[in-house]
């Protein structure tokens, strides 16, 4: 957290293409070195890969799937009197957002398919199934909180 003054909200362009905010956020997180263009071609290839598999429109399933990632709590260390203790915390809606992205791109990039696209389209249908790894981290994430929740009161 900043000292001096508070940090503005950036504004984010939804995409040309499905005038989506989230798709937006998505591309950029995608994105490797400033090279937009080429992380969104991957983005839509993905969505079209989605589409010839499900015959629904993909970003029902790109949301269904940010939706089922997007953890609601979490824990964070708390150094309390010589020992530190995981005190779970309710996580704001825009970081919420922030790990699902970052959960479901992280785990595409381990899949061992052959192509990005493949990768992204094949976590995001696990994703909207509520299978996969990027779910399993959500839940993993989730039963630590559970675990901890005699440490609530250490919250701050």
């Amino acid at each position: 957290m900043p000292r001096r003054r508070e940090v503005p909200e950036r504004i984010v362009v939804p995409d040309p293409k499905y005038n989506s905010k989230l798709v937006s956020k998505f591309i950029k997180s995608v994105m490797r070195s400033g090279k937009k263009s080429v992380a969104e071609s991957l983005l839509y290839e993905a969505f079209d890969i989605i589409e010839k598999k499900t015959k629904e429109p993909p970003l029902k399933i790109f949301d269904q799937a940010v939706d089922n990632v997007r953890p609601m709590i979490e824990v964070k260390s708390r150094r309390v009197g010589g020992s530190t203790y995981q005190v779970p915390t309710d996580i704001r809606p825009s970081r919420r957002e922030a790990l699902a992205i970052r959960w479901i791109i992280g785990f595409a990039r381990n899949r061992s398919e052959k192509g990005m696209p493949q990768k992204l389209a094949g976590e995001l249908l696990d994703a909207a199934n509520k299978k996969g790894s990027s779910v399993k981290k959500r839940e993993d994430t989730h039963k630590m909180a559970e675990a901890n929740k005699a440490f609530a009161h250490f919250r701050w």
